[in-house]
């Protein structure tokens, strides 16, 4: 059974940065697709980043050149490296594998 452990959300003031981590167990880490949504209040969950099993990235425009999104195979763990974040960068963040499984949510909160 595929599980998703997301770990790292708080609250923090404007400008400043977290870093998300999501560790996965019960699939194929290292040819799974990975990526990170978030869910506001009252909105829908929507993309921030993936990364597939080769590296490659994709960023919502709302946070590229902010976040990065990382990967480490032999720990079967995802990352969200987060600076420079703004009030509106509030929400629920989750961690996804492929197109199926998703973890139980982190909240960030940034205060202005």
């Amino acid at each position: 059974q595929v599980q998703l452990v997301e770990s790292g959300g708080g609250l923090v003031q404007a400008g400043g940065s977290l870093r998300l981590s999501c560790v996965a167990s019960g699939t194929i880490f290292s040819i799974s697709s990975m990526g990170w949504y978030r869910q506001a209040p009252g909105k829908q969950r929507e993309l921030v980043a993936t990364i597939t099993p080769g590296g490659s990235r994709n960023y919502a425009d709302s946070v590229a050149g902010r976040f990065t999104i990382s990967r480490d195979n032999g720990k079967n763990t995802v990352y969200l490296q987060m600076n420079n974040l703004k009030p509106e960068d509030t929400a629920v963040y989750y961690c996804r594998s492929g197109i199926r499984y998703w973890g139980q949510g982190t909240q960030v909160t940034v205060s202005s």
